[in-house]
């Protein structure tokens, strides 16, 4: 431990602090504002929202710093937005005990497949182009809102929009949803629709939510959830690691984010996993030596921590934004992750047949058998792929 402090002393730098931080802030922006807008979707209470904040920062937080010292590598631990987004959909649906119960499910199938080697053979079966394309779909009906919401006010929201294009092309270092949140509060502020006299703030404990268990969530949620873990989100943050010169640590990836995730879903988190956008932030060459960036990942974990542990007294002032504005900044927090999801779906030759399946089943939000859009999307993406494109299984599996 003495060793790890004095290097993470060594390797304190204003880049390593900065990477960390500006991580930091893009988990604190656009992805809360999902996770509050599933929980409001959803009907949950005001202490089962702050029990599932403080969760997936406060233990994504330890994740990042555990992972970052023990490999030296800065391995950013945070939560799964597409998970999140995935949680939105079907919360409505299913008693948010079920849904725990569901989580429970999820992560005991990604540990079970980190530990027996499975993982790889999933990703080989479950093909990316499938599961980015029903990420797509889900996510879809972010994009369409946000245009929706100029019919509300069009002040706030062009103002918005316009100033996250802007710093999307002139602040290279800076989270453009930031300054979109900023200037969107600034924008309402103006108009008068941000009241700041009647927010209550209390330090609120996390409290313990035990999980229920049924069919219909763990099919809708458990299988959805584990794959997006395993095909996207890992899969997405251990190819940025390599490609920076790291070994990435695979199966401790997997099996310590599942870990983690156990405890965490019973104050609420749907998942506690690496995150390929926040490690992307911390791995370029202007953040310091290959050896020294892992102290990044120390500081995004201290800054996530802290933000857990004060989401009680931060998030009533989120709540008191007008609905609009939460609506907007959480689309374009999606913005990236739809784009990207749309390049990995539909850019190669394989599976397109079967990843517009997905997309259009993911749009559709079906559900029927009590199980949701998600899971049909995937389901009925590889009935597509084994009747029209069973030779792109031959070259991806050698079958």
């Amino acid at each position: 431990m003495n060793n790890s402090w004095k290097q993470i002393r060594s390797n304190l730098t204003n880049q390593t602090f900065s990477a960390g931080l500006v991580a930091a802030i893009f988990g604190f922006t656009g992805p809360a504002l999902i996770v509050i807008d599933a929980a409001n979707s959803g009907g949950l209470s005001h202490n089962e929202l702050i029990s599932w904040i403080f969760s997936i920062y406060v233990f994504g937080g330890l994740f990042s710093l555990f992972m970052s010292i023990k490999y030296r590598q800065p391995i950013i631990g945070a939560y799964s937005i597409a998970g999140a987004v995935l949680i939105a959909g079907t919360i409505t649906v299913f008693p948010f005990q079920d849904i725990i119960g569901a989580y429970v499910i999820a992560h005991t199938l990604v540990f079970i497949f980190s530990i027996t080697g499975l993982v790889d053979k999933i990703m080989k079966y479950i093909p990316t182009e499938i599961v980015m394309a029903m990420i797509v779909g889900v996510l879809i009906h972010f994009a369409i809102e946000m245009i929706q919401v100029i019919e509300v006010s069009p002040f706030i929201t062009l103002t918005t929009i316009t100033a996250f294009l802007l710093s999307t092309r002139l602040l290279k270092k800076v989270s453009p949803v930031l300054i979109a949140l900023i200037v969107a509060i600034i924008a309402i502020s103006i108009t008068g629709d941000f009241q700041l006299a009647g927010i209550e703030s209390s330090f609120v404990l996390p409290s313990l939510i035990f999980p229920t268990f049924s069919w219909g969530a763990i099919l809708s949620v458990s299988i959805p959830l584990a794959l997006i873990i395993i095909c996207v989100e890992n899969a997405q943050a251990i190819s940025i690691l390599k490609g920076a010169g790291y070994q990435a640590p695979n199966k401790a990836i997997s099996r310590n984010g599942s870990l983690f995730s156990l405890v965490a879903v019973f104050f609420g988190a749907h998942s506690i996993n690496v995150a390929g956008p926040m490690t992307a932030i911390c791995t370029p060459e202007e953040v310091g030596t290959k050896e020294g960036r892992f102290t990044a990942g120390v500081f995004n974990g201290v800054f996530m921590i802290t933000f857990g542990l004060l989401s009680s007294l931060i998030i009533p002032f989120i709540l008191a934004m007008p609905g609009l504005i939460l609506t907007l900044i959480a689309s374009l927090a999606m913005l990236g992750v739809m784009m990207t999801a749309l390049k990995s779906a539909f850019s190669s030759n394989s599976f397109q047949m079967s990843a517009f399946f997905a997309l259009i089943i993911g749009m559709s939000g079906i559900s029927f058998y009590n199980i949701s859009a998600p899971l049909w999307a995937i389901l009925g993406s590889l009935f597509v792929a084994f009747i029209v494109e069973k030779e792109h299984f031959v070259k991806r599996v050698y079958l």
